[in-house]
């Protein structure tokens, strides 16, 4: 991915040398990273928020009202190829979406990226690197350790850069569907459905942020020429690595559709692709889609 001359955006919260990673109040154990990875799986077969997860498990609480004891040292922009490479992803986002809300007669509220390590404080509360990355809609800001690529890389099977920026726009997908009032009707349904109801609903909204990381891509190749021989394989990899089945098959040895949150490898890789081939929003309409 040629990404070294793109503008970096001024939005990246660099917490990576803060000496304080974060400690969890309100009393509980201590949580490992043992207990960090079951809540990741339980997260991903039963379609429950990690942090609930982590909540219960540590005996604490883990709610957005969670108390919150850090010492957080100064941000400041990154310096290094790993966060100018981020900057220059979220950078390129900002260039497509700035202007596509303004053709809609809208102003695009830029997101705040945070790059941290180990764990962080949020308005959703207390972030872990193990949860990977993830976005807030309490702050508006998207959260990444970077050792998640190590793990995208190593574990998942999914390297490449291309693939590293998909997952950023992916996240910046969650951020444009709180603009457009998406996250916030997904937040009234709550507890008004059942949830196998819901954890449908979620997959929609999951596809849709794939879609959207599509249109970044589109938008970016068409002013950038960004793409490289093998990027969009590296994308459509990442895609088909963190799909509930892939997952799923991986972690328990048999897959549970009705527990499905973010939808299957192949669903993944098809709205990403679509976003990518038409840089359309309304191509990426995963809730009035029969087939998905």
């Amino acid at each position: 991915m040629k990404w070294e001359n793109n503008r970096e955006s001024d939005q990246v919260e660099d917490r990576r040398s803060s000496p304080g990673r974060g400690r969890l109040g309100g009393g509980g154990g201590k949580l490992g990273l043992g207990t960090i990875a079951v809540a990741l799986v339980a997260g991903w077969i039963f379609g429950i928020n990690p942090m609930t997860i982590l909540g219960a498990l540590s005996g604490g609480d883990l709610s957005p009202a969670a108390q919150v004891e850090t010492t957080q040292g100064p941000t400041q922009a990154p310096t290094d190829d790993m966060g100018r490479f981020v900057a220059a992803v979220l950078g390129g986002t900002e260039d497509v979406w700035g202007p596509m809300f303004q053709q809609a007669g809208a102003t695009y509220q830029k997101p705040r990226l945070v790059l941290f390590r180990g764990a962080t404080p949020t308005a959703c509360g207390t972030g872990q690197s193990a949860m990977g990355p993830f976005y807030c809609p309490g702050d508006q800001k998207v959260y990444i350790d970077l050792s998640f690529y190590d793990t995208l890389r190593t574990q998942l099977g999914a390297p490449g850069d291309f693939a590293q920026a998909y997952v950023i726009a992916h996240e910046v997908g969650h951020h444009v569907q709180n603009l457009l009032g998406i996250t916030g009707k997904m937040d009234e349904m709550r507890g008004k459905v059942s949830q196998r109801e819901y954890n449908a609903m979620s997959v929609r909204v999951e596809l849709q942020a794939d879609c959207f990381a599509g249109i970044w891509a589109h938008h970016n190749q068409k002013t950038g020429n960004i793409l490289e021989p093998g990027d969009v394989e590296e994308a459509m990899n990442a895609a088909a690595a963190i799909g509930d089945d892939a997952l799923q098959r991986k972690s328990q040895g048999q897959i549970v559709p009705d527990s499905f949150t973010h939808g299957t490898s192949e669903q993944r890789q098809r709205w990403f692709n679509s976003g990518l081939k038409t840089g359309s929003v309304q191509a990426c309409d995963t809730f009035k889609s029969a087939s998905l």
